[in-house]
């Protein structure tokens, strides 16, 4: 998989989204995140920008319902691209495709996620669904 450079969605890709997953049904978001050496402002680091944004992100994702299942450091990569490893793994789960698709299109994410964007080299997202192995 190669996120060089991707941080926000192609049009294409999020139309597909909205269209494509299922309506009504939880979506957990995988966040992979690399961040800048220093933000697109140039007077911090990326991780500070993530972290604002993070912060400020706080009341959209109550809003959204939205919850942190899981997010950690990555300490190393055991299979994959060791040159060009992520530095964070984010998942976040809201209770529908429309939750996301709401609070990601609204007026304020449009302002607080202006730091997201100055804060990753890039930032993969997966719409994930949960599975139950003991059925599936």
């Amino acid at each position: 998989m190669n996120l060089t450079d991707q941080v926000v969605p192609q049009r294409e890709d999020f139309f597909a989204f909205m269209n494509d997953y299922p309506a009504d049904t939880p979506v957990a978001m995988i966040n992979i995140l690399k961040f800048k050496d220093k933000s697109g402002n140039g007077d911090e680091t990326g991780q500070q920008a993530y972290l604002r944004y993070s912060k400020n992100m706080e009341p959209l994702l109550a809003k959204a319902q939205g919850k942190i299942l899981w997010m950690g450091h990555v300490n190393q990569t055991v299979i994959g691209d060791t040159n060009n490893q992520p530095h964070m793994v984010l998942i976040v789960e809201y209770p529908s495709k429309q939750h996301f698709i709401d609070m990601s299109t609204s007026a304020e994410y449009k302002v607080i996620g202006q730091d997201r964007e100055i804060a990753l080299e890039y930032g993969g997202l997966l719409a994930s669904s949960t599975i139950n192995p003991a059925v599936e």
